[in-house]
């Protein structure tokens, strides 16, 4: 009796110390083009998850944004990619599903608390599989120096009128280049651009979806005319915006330089960890007094499940977390800025974020124009829109020269659906 007792005992403890050393091996790999948010997940995120589900390690390994697509193609391709995977919006992460290498997560916990518009940059284009966790989205709007502002006795300019009567006001007196942007970097033109203020012209969805439906053109007034008061930005951006980078731009801004920055939601932490001055926000000024307002809320960062995960069911239970109520009111605050997607209501501690996401009230929500379906083909819509809108600031193209060149390469290989 006594050797059987000891036996079940042995094996019992066996079993068990099996049973904690695979907990303690379910170790998680995220991969991501976030690098800015290491910190945040190691000291904030990951603690959180972790508590909740003690057994299950998890690893935020990120690459450098540029470099991200490429390398996590390599990796899946390799078969060494991590296990849950940080989803770029639309067609980067579509084609990742139709190769196999996203699991679908239609019916994943959770997934529930998200909208269809939500899930729509990480949907198959029938809806009917969702194959990533919707995360968050960034606003497009314009940052502005309040000292700035009170010196010279302005305020946020509502319409295109006051915007440029603003801009001239900040030129005349010279103690601040009147808008940080350059072109060099060509990305920082379409998007702070062309994508910041179109919407207001093509009003969002309507003429996005009819630029895919083929109802719209490129070549049409609404598309056209973001480029002729894109133009007019040359004379307000200061000496050799031509070969001012990216940084260079964040730099002249945040050094209080300059007293307007086109801006991505994204800005606001790194902003506010830099800049010593105040600052505010307003959206992109409507072209006249009493128009309705439209604002580029784009779907920016999701989360998935490598389809070749060697851990999937601690992998679906961080996602389940990511598709929380918790998990969307502690990433919004780590990083504002990137405003939840999520369903439930999420209480934002950041001035500055509070006034992006309170646009979402007054506004109309569009996402970018050229990311669903357009860019698809060669050459790739979006690229090209990087290109012609420095052309257009640069004065290299003219906006119409600009819409032709845009709507011959997509007419090149691009046919809407009858």
């Amino acid at each position: 009796m006594k050797k059987r007792l000891l036996t079940a005992l042995f094996l019992g403890t066996t079993f068990l110390g099996v049973t904690a050393a695979w907990a303690e091996d379910a170790t998680l790999t995220i991969e991501s083009w976030r690098n800015d948010d290491l910190a945040i997940w190691q000291e904030k995120l990951i603690p959180a998850f972790e508590k909740a589900n003690p057994g299950i390690k998890v690893n935020f390994t990120p690459s450098a944004p540029p470099e991200y697509n490429a390398a996590l193609n390599a990796k899946l391709d390799a078969g060494t990619a991590g296990d849950v995977i940080a989803c770029r919006p639309f067609d980067a992460s579509l084609e990742l599903y139709k190769k196999g290498q996203l699991t679908d997560l239609s019916t994943l916990p959770g997934m529930d608390n998200f909208t269809d518009t939500s899930k729509s940059a990480w949907q198959t284009d029938d809806g009917k599989t969702t194959f990533c966790v919707p995360v968050a989205s960034v606003i497009h709007g314009f940052i502005y120096n309040k000292d700035a502002f009170d010196k010279l006795g302005l305020k946020p300019p509502q319409t295109e009128e006051e915007f440029f009567s603003a801009l001239d006001k900040i030129k005349a007196d010279g103690t601040y280049v009147p808008m940080a942007m350059g072109t060099k970097d060509l990305w920082e033109a379409a998007t702070m651009g062309y994508q910041n203020i179109g919407p207001n012209y093509w009003k969002g969805e309507e003429g996005r979806l009819a630029l895919i439906k083929g109802s719209q053109k490129l070549t049409d007034a609404d598309w056209i005319e973001p480029f002729v008061t894109l133009a007019k930005w040359k004379s307000y951006l200061g000496d050799g915006f031509e070969a001012q980078t990216y940084p260079d731009s964040q730099n002249l801004f945040t050094l209080g330089r300059a007293a307007i920055y086109p801006a991505g939601s994204w800005e606001i932490s790194p902003f506010g960890a830099q800049a010593q001055f105040k600052m505010g926000a307003f959206p992109p000024p409507v072209r006249k007094a009493g128009d309705t307002c439209y604002i580029s809320d784009h779907n920016d960062i999701g989360f998935g499940l490598n389809a070749k995960s060697k851990n999937p069911e601690a992998a679906k239970k961080l996602l389940a977390w990511i598709a929380s109520p918790e998990f969307a009111t502690l990433y919004a605050n780590a990083l504002p800025g990137f405003f939840s997607l999520a369903k439930s209501e999420v209480k934002l501690e950041n001035p500055l974020a509070q006034e992006f996401v309170s646009w979402r009230n007054k506004c109309k929500s569009t996402i970018r124009s050229t990311y669903k379906i357009l860019s698809r083909g060669t050459p790739n819509l979006e690229n090209e829109t990087w290109v012609e809108s420095a052309n257009v600031i640069n004065g290299v193209d003219t906006p119409q020269a600009a819409a032709e060149k845009l709507q011959k390469g997509l007419d090149s290989w691009y046919k809407p659906a009858k």
